[in-house]
């Protein structure tokens, strides 16, 4: 009991001993405490305003965006001017693909803070008046109609619905904002429509156009080629090589179509993979008539399976390839058309 005694004594002489140095004090009158106040208000938004994912700035990402960051990198030249590129468009985006999940004010204003707080004058008015513009000429992208009395298949159909697009843009942007804001796309999307002209110009034989698909790849930048060659190389092989045979077309014919387009090492490649399918084909086909032969023979079953089985080993000495016959026989078996690579 004593013990407790002690430890209310000491407890109650600290008590006193703050409360006197709180009255020593020097007391802060009702102006300095006020703008103390404000300066951790202050404080406190500066604060909120570097969180630009969370709510604290008046943004709350839509459910598709929960956890991704703004993707808004902005570049600015020296003078803090907006350099418009593709990271300027790809921050409209970013915003405008909420649509549906926010409306079309709510996103107006989520742009309007997020830019606010983070860019100063001069860059914030351009910024502000290109997004206004921007939303202006996504709207009207939607009169945007496709032209009459065109076959989809044909590329003047999309040469149309492009050059639309871009007398679109002549109302609402300056030279330097479509080349900032598009030119990357442009680049794909003039490309695109050269090449489609190109194999579907039934005045050029198959060699021609592989010469012209071969400028119009080399014309492209470097990262894009790189992005590109196997894609669209594949495709042009594929198409060219294929409106040869339809015709009729010789073996040369084909040979010097691929000389043109992809050189001689590649065309060198190519011609082995053919012979290598027409082997296959050969062994295939073969072995499938002896396989034939044995179902229809007058063995027992096992003894077909066997013979079969001995067959198999015998045309095809691959783990591989035996299982691939394997995909042949039943396509074969339903009467289907054999899956031989072109």
């Amino acid at each position: 009991m004593q013990k407790y005694k002690i430890w209310i004594i000491v407890a109650l002489a600290i008590l006193c001993i703050i409360g006197l140095l709180m009255w020593l004090a020097p007391q802060k009158d009702a102006t300095e405490s006020s703008t103390d106040s404000q300066s951790s208000e202050q404080s406190l938004a500066q604060q909120q305003a570097l969180n630009v994912n969370g709510p604290a700035n008046g943004l709350f990402p839509s459910p598709s965006q929960q956890d991704t960051e703004i993707n808004c990198q902005m570049v600015l030249d020296s003078s803090n001017r907006l350099v418009v590129n593709e990271q300027t468009r790809n921050c409209f985006e970013y915003f405008i693909t909420q649509f549906g999940e926010k409306s079309l004010e709510q996103i107006k204003q989520d742009f309007k803070t997020y830019i606010t707080q983070n860019h100063k004058e001069p860059a914030l008015s351009q910024i502000l008046d290109l997004w206004d513009r921007y939303l202006q000429y996504r709207q009207s992208m939607g009169e945007i109609t496709p032209p009459t009395g065109l076959d989809q298949e044909d590329p003047a159909y999309y040469r149309s619905i492009y050059n639309s697009t871009q007398n679109l843009r002549k109302k609402f942007f300056s030279h330097y904002e479509i080349e900032g804001l598009f030119g990357t796309e442009d680049t794909y999307h003039e490309y695109t429509l050269d090449r489609m002209a190109v194999l579907n110009d039934n005045n050029l034989t198959e060699a021609q156009k592989a010469d012209k698909l071969k400028a119009l790849f080399e014309g492209l930048p470097k990262d894009w080629q790189e992005n590109l060659e196997q894609i669209n190389k594949l495709d042009d092989l594929r198409k060219l090589t294929a409106d040869i045979k339809a015709r009729g077309g010789s073996s040369d014919e084909i040979r010097q179509m691929r000389m043109n387009l992809v050189g001689p090492e590649a065309t060198q490649r190519l011609e082995n993979l053919d012979g290598e399918r027409s082997q296959w084909k050969n062994n295939v086909n073969h072995y499938l008539s002896e396989r034939e032969n044995i179902m229809k023979s007058g063995m027992s079953d096992s003894s077909k399976q066997q013979a079969i089985q001995d067959l198999r080993n015998k045309h095809f000495n691959k783990a591989e390839d035996q299982l691939r016959i394997e995909t042949f026989e039943q396509v074969h078996d339903k009467g289907g058309k054999l899956p031989f690579a072109d």
